[in-house]
């Protein structure tokens, strides 16, 4: 017969919560992200990612026949990501995280909408598959690599780089 002290089933509780918070804040690494870049809101977007962080957009790219290089570091990637001259919603979903101490990976479906600022008639709306590896950051978590790639898209990709 397994018999639990009150201290065994106190930490087991706290082990539980802590990984339920570090769960919610990694998902919300992803929707800070996600919102950044939608609202233009940079210090937002930033706080998603480390300093060094690796965002790699080519798999996805490269299905839409495009050509980009691998994003590195946190001014490349929010120079290049929160372009001003484009319009987009990003929506999350079926997030998957798996936690490891201070290291953590998150798998999600992100739908993106692509539109030229200055002309809305024209799109690029993309499903995408994101993988990223993320790391505590005092009691915050943030995205150290995320490779982005394409399950399906529809309209002008161009869009996305500004054609």
């Amino acid at each position: 017969m397994y018999v639990t002290t009150d201290n065994a089933l106190a930490a087991d509780s706290a082990t539980a919560l802590q990984e339920l918070v570090d769960r919610q804040e990694i998902v919300d690494t992803l929707h800070r992200f996600a919102f950044g870049r939608d609202l233009g809101d940079r210090a937002l977007f930033e706080s998603a990612f480390t300093a060094d962080a690796e965002f790699d957009f080519r798999p996805a790219a490269t299905k839409c026949g495009l050509e980009v290089p691998l994003f590195e570091g946190i001014e490349m990637i929010a120079g290049i990501v929160l372009d001003p001259r484009l319009h987009t919603t990003h929506s999350v979903t079926n997030t998957r995280v798996s936690v490891d101490g201070d290291t953590a990976s998150l798998s999600a479906i992100v739908e993106a909408q692509h539109l030229p600022a200055a002309d809305h008639s024209r799109h690029a709306l993309l499903k995408n598959l994101y993988a990223a590896t993320l790391v505590r950051d005092g009691k915050r978590w943030r995205i150290k690599h995320v490779t982005i790639d394409n399950v399906w898209y529809t309209g002008d990709p161009q869009v996305i780089v500004g054609g």
